[in-house]
């Protein structure tokens, strides 16, 4: 697999396609035909925009999702290997351009890797691309045969006449096959269950290159004649610059400029160490503007208030305010929260005279050519973006604004400029994910188990800022997955959502609504349970015992986690169930907390119902990166505001989980035959409920504001 990947949008795609396989290169036509024209120089055979075989029967797949360590360059060229049968030695990958109509997320309706939506988008599309490829080359063997293609096989790259034994490998075929049509999507036979590596365990095509350091981040990114940026934004929200004082940082050696903006000054230079120094050196006043005195005691406040206020009906089932019974009621409360990944946020910008050039990672690739457009005073077409691996995203690298910041900065500089936020910078100037405030109650029989169900959920939405047109009637389904359809069926039902945007800028964050709507609703659930002096998974089972696949993920994750066995004193275990992203996930969390207050996760047993299982090894790298993600965050995860700017900078103030504090992770999958359900978010927003029901299980004491430290704790 190569390590350089090119990027080919899609107007030098088609030429150098054609330049490089001196023939034809075919765009997303699945549903339609080759190019008679060009059919009879083809050297190569591209029957849609992801699949390219060569003269020499490698296959190159151009990739519409991007990778930031969730696997898709791996499981999503399974799908195609497997259609195309080829096995994985044979396929190469490459990063696609910025292009919605050839690349778009179908279940998005753009080019954007995110929501765990991968392999649910991919899981047709892409099988189609390697069945397609595999007819066609069928087809072309079996005209130089002059036999019926029902006598031929497509088999490891080769095509074989099965009466004779003949055989024709795919390189052989490609040309002629880039002369047929392209069979229509209705006509595209799949495999139905004879996979052979759909289900088994699959290799990671990109690790060989992460592990000898050859794979290139955004912030490797290289070009002939860059310069390097070092940046300081106004430490409050809105805030704007007041004066600056640059003649210390000129005086470094290696500084050549400082470029100033309304809100931002950025420190160009040779290399990186002196823009750093140069930065430190400059003397600056800040203007805090209008959100000077916002702390987090206010917006919590604030977030309170607006819970009391009009709400949109996000789903109503009966009329909960007439149902009958014990009321049992609770508030929570969940915090702001740092992305922190790993690789800062970064961007290679070169502005021309009519042109602009980006070299980055990020997750919406259309979206960062068109901020970058707007940014430069161009149209989108006049932009390229190259895309490279992504150090961790979690939702960070969904925004653009480092790209609108990189070319405001870049329109400065002659030549290309690399921009590179410090860990401070990234921190400080995170888009967060917002702070959340639920109002939960339940109605409930003589036996304990609910009669009616409310559930009030206030804070920002992402959606209404990001796609506005999925903001509809007061709310949208992301804000309110995870507690709009739970795995239970209640008699009555009411589920409301109340907009609250704070001055701190929010965005998505993995798990996005479920991360913060399941740890309400699966708390309650064990509240109620509780309350009714009964098991947390037997309360369960009895509400989903109409819902098999829930209740099998539920059972299987208590058997294999022990339930029910007793644990030593100051230890407990919590259970979560969930169906999010497509996906019946069951969580068992083990706790120990010391007298101190301290929380501390032994085991985490996971069960798992994803539809088809493409590549297992996956599935668990996911659930278990997933888990430990929400683990640092269920226990310490909190950004705090003073003075209208973020307080905490870097991870001695940010704590992550350290390989030392990694419980044991078991995950169980169950085999399905479904469509595939997402599985990078599952973990994370099962982790929360799971590890609060635990420590209520070891202490007594329910958490319902996050994150869990031992000043919650010390009481109980």
């Amino acid at each position: 697999m190569r390590n350089d990947l090119p990027n080919l949008p899609r107007r030098a795609f088609l030429v150098a396609g054609a330049a490089a396989g001196g023939g034809l290169l075919l765009g997303v036509v699945l549903d339609g035909a080759s190019h008679p024209a060009m059919a009879a120089t083809a050297r190569t055979f591209e029957p849609n925009a992801f699949v390219l075989i060569g003269a020499d029967g490698l296959v190159t797949i151009t990739m519409p999702y991007i990778e930031m360590g969730q696997g898709t360059y791996t499981s999503i060229p399974m799908l195609v290997a497997e259609e195309l049968e080829v096995g994985l030695d044979q396929v190469r990958v490459r990063h696609a351009g910025a292009d919605d109509k050839l690349y778009g997320n179908p279940l998005l309706g753009l080019q954007i890797t995110g929501g765990s939506t991968s392999m649910r988008a991919a899981w047709l599309p892409m099988r189609q691309a390697g069945a397609a490829a595999r007819m066609m080359l069928v087809q072309a063997a079996a005209s130089q045969w002059k036999v019926s293609p029902s006598e031929c096989q497509a088999r490891n790259g080769e095509v074989v006449h099965r009466p004779s034994g003949r055989r024709l490998k795919y390189g052989a075929l490609a040309a002629q096959a880039a002369a047929l049509p392209v069979p229509a999507p209705a006509d595209v036979k799949l495999k139905e269950a004879d996979f052979v590596l759909i289900g088994k365990p699959g290799k990671r095509l990109d690790t060989p290159l992460k592990v000898n350091g050859s794979a290139k981040y955004g912030i490797d990114a290289m070009v002939p004649g860059m310069k390097f940026a070092a940046l300081a934004q106004s430490p409050a929200f809105g805030g704007s610059l007041k004066s600056v004082d640059e003649r210390k940082a000129l005086a470094v050696k290696g500084v050549r400029q400082v470029v100033k903006l309304d809100d931002c000054l950025a420190v160009i230079a040779d290399h990186t160490g002196a823009a750093r120094k140069g930065l430190a050196a400059l003397e600056i006043v800040w203007d805090d503007g209008p959100n000077a005195r916002v702390d987090s005691a206010a917006l919590s406040t604030a977030l309170a208030r607006a819970s009391e206020g009009p709400a949109a009906k996000v789903r109503q089932e009966g009329e909960p305010a007439k149902a009958g019974g014990k009321r049992i009621a609770a508030m929570y409360e969940q915090p702001y929260l740092i992305h922190a990944a790993m690789e800062p946020l970064n961007c290679t910008v070169h502005v021309k005279d009519g042109s602009c050039e980006l070299w980055l990672g990020t997750q919406v690739m259309t979206l960062s050519r068109a901020a970058a457009a707007k940014a430069a005073g161009l149209e989108p077409d006049q932009v390229t973006v190259h895309n490279h691996y992504l150090g961790g995203g979690f939702g960070r690298r969904l925004e653009v604004d480092m790209v609108t910041r990189a070319v405001q900065i870049a329109r400065h500089v002659k030549g290309p400029v690399k921009v590179t936020w410090s860990r401070e910078e990234d921190t400080q100037h995170d888009i967060y994910r917002g702070g959340f405030y639920d109002r939960i109650e339940a109605r409930v029989d003589g036996e304990g188990m609910p009669l009616a169900w409310s559930h009030r959920i206030t804070g920002p939405s992402t959606i209404k800022r990001f796609f506005p047109t999925g903001y509809v009637n007061g709310f949208d389904e992301e804000v309110v997955e995870g507690a709009m359809h739970p795995p239970y069926v209640f008699p009555s039902m009411l589920v409301e959502y109340v907009n609250h945007e704070p001055p701190v800028p929010t965005g998505f964050w993995r798990g996005v609504g479920p991360a913060h709507n399941l740890f309400v609703v699966e708390s309650f659930i064990d509240e109620l349970a509780a309350a009714a002096g009964k098991d947390p998974v037997a309360y369960r089972s009895a509400l989903v015992k109409d819902n098999p696949r829930a209740l099998a993920v539920l059972r299987l994750a208590a058997d294999k986690a022990g339930w029910g066995k007793p644990l030593p004193e100051g230890q407990g275990r919590g259970v979560s169930l969930q169906h999010v992203f497509g996906t019946y996930l069951a969580l068992v969390t083990d706790v120990a907390v010391s007298k101190e207050g301290e929380v501390a996760v032994k085991r985490v047993v996971a069960a798992v119902d994803t539809g088809v299982a493409i590549n297992p090894d996956t599935i668990r790298a996911q659930l278990e990166s997933g888990i430990n993600f929400g683990i640092s965050a269920a226990l310490w995860g909190k950004a705090t505001v003073a003075g209208g700017r973020i307080q905490q900078s870097n991870f001695h103030d940010v704590r992550v989980l350290r390989i030392n504090e990694a419980p044991a992770i078991e995950t169980h999958i169950v085999a399905s035959r479904e469509a595939p359900g997402g599985i990078g978010e599952p973990g994370t927003a099962a982790l929360f409920p799971s590890l609060a029901n635990a420590v209520f299980a070891a202490t007594g004491k329910r958490v319902r504001t996050l994150p869990i430290g031992p000043e919650q704790l010390q009481e109980a």
